[in-house]
């Protein structure tokens, strides 16, 4: 799977740009500010639907203007489909694929994969538990896409059903009884639909962890050699509830089994939910433990140490989706600046076996011997071509 092609209008500091790609290396230089992220920002909008740097769509569109568009043509074994994206501020996006218009914008998913490494990646150490649940679930979405659905049918629910705990724990208080009665016998719906798209989603993501635990172990050897072992579990708030092994490699977790165990948690968080007027219950609240040789990597993992475990995942992502047999294109903005030889090496390594990988360096001197290839500096709102970069 390559990127042949790259269009942009409006798109963050881009009035218009229109870049040629093909497999192997391609490298965008250019200082700071110059927008070469921003390049590389639309070709991981193309196949996630969203940006490694912002959580709304907004910002992606130019200053001043109603509406962005990022077109990409991907090839993938010999056939080549078009993504465009027409991003509105204030109104649902479109998509069209080969010009004709999708159902909803999600059906694209799928037609371009990418696995991204950028400087951002730190949180998925450092951050907040909600840095690493999105890291499942965008690898998940972008593994089998049908689980874009999935996660935006929970969230829906959730929102739902936080609103009715709120409604209902106020007329509880209110001593209004039968407004009480009436919200707590939706509220059981609502506990069923939660349930449903809830086990869905965790069971998706306990069999995600189980198939990148060992990857990610190995990674992180790779590139950290002289580090403590790596290794990530998933931990949920009901893990006492469904079998143990669940999110372990060779198990795969059941969808009734976590329907069910999610139910009996909800039921015995009720009161506290009503009180408190939020779920306490789900996937939303769980977290991806990090640790090097039993300790937690958050908090306690050195600056060197978060690096390889970040660059580790995301090495992970990249050989299990080629393992699924699903050839990504590989994605590394401004990252190399960052590592030290060793870190630097290894990754140059996997980069020379991708079938495309996509680089933005501040200067040549930053992207490693081995990743010869098409050069184009990005300077003064242009692209330019500087030809391939043998060394």
């Amino acid at each position: 799977m390559y990127v042949r092609q790259l269009q942009v209008s409006d798109f963050r500091s881009w009035e218009y740009a229109d870049l040629e790609f093909a497999p192997g290396a391609s490298v965008l230089i250019g200082q700071n500010g110059q927008g070469k992220t921003n390049l590389i920002e639309a070709v991981g909008y193309a196949a996630t639907l969203g940006s490694h740097r912002v959580a709304l769509d907004l910002p992606l569109i130019r200053h001043g203007c109603g509406r962005a568009i990022v077109r990409t043509a991907v090839v993938n074994a010999g056939r080549e489909l078009t993504i465009e994206l027409e991003i509105t501020a204030g109104k649902a996006n479109r998509a069209r694929v080969n010009r004709a218009p999708v159902s909803k914008t999600r059906d694209v998913l799928g037609i371009l994969r990418t696995v991204l490494f950028a400087p951002e990646d730190l949180a998925l150490v450092r951050g907040d538990p909600s840095e690493r649940r999105r890291f499942l679930d965008e690898l998940l979405v972008q593994r089998a896409p049908r689980y874009a659905g999935v996660r935006a049918d929970y969230d829906r629910v959730l929102r739902q059903r936080n609103a009715l705990l709120k409604s209902s724990g106020h007329a509880r208080r209110s001593s209004s009884t039968g407004e009480g009665s009436n919200a707590l016998s939706t509220l059981d719906v609502w506990d069923g639909h939660l349930a449903r798209h809830g086990a869905e989603l965790l069971a998706a993501r306990l069999d995600l962890v189980a198939d990148l635990a060992d990857h990610v172990t190995a990674a992180y050897a790779g590139v950290a050699p002289e580090s403590r072992p790596a290794r990530i579990r998933y931990r949920s708030g009901i893990a006492g509830s469904f079998p143990a092994d669940y999110g372990t490699p060779g198990v795969r977790a059941n969808v009734e089994v976590l329907v069910d165990a999610l139910l009996a948690a909800m039921a015995g968080a009720r009161d506290n939910e009503l009180e408190r007027g939020v779920s306490l219950v789900g996937p939303h609240r769980d977290e991806l433990e990090l640790t090097l040789d039993d300790i937690a990597a958050k908090g306690y993992a050195s600056h060197g140490e978060s690096w390889s475990f970040a660059l580790a995942l995301r090495l992970a992502s990249y050989d299990l989706l080629r393992a699924d047999g699903n050839e990504p294109v590989l994605v590394l903005d401004d990252v190399f600046a960052e590592l030290d030889r060793r870190r630097r090496q290894r990754l140059a390594e996997v980069a020379r076996e991708a079938e495309q990988v996509l680089v933005t360096a501040a200067v040549e001197e930053d992207v490693p011997d081995e990743l010869d290839g098409a050069r184009y500096v990005v300077s003064n709102g242009e692209v330019s071509r500087a030809g391939p970069v043998a060394r």
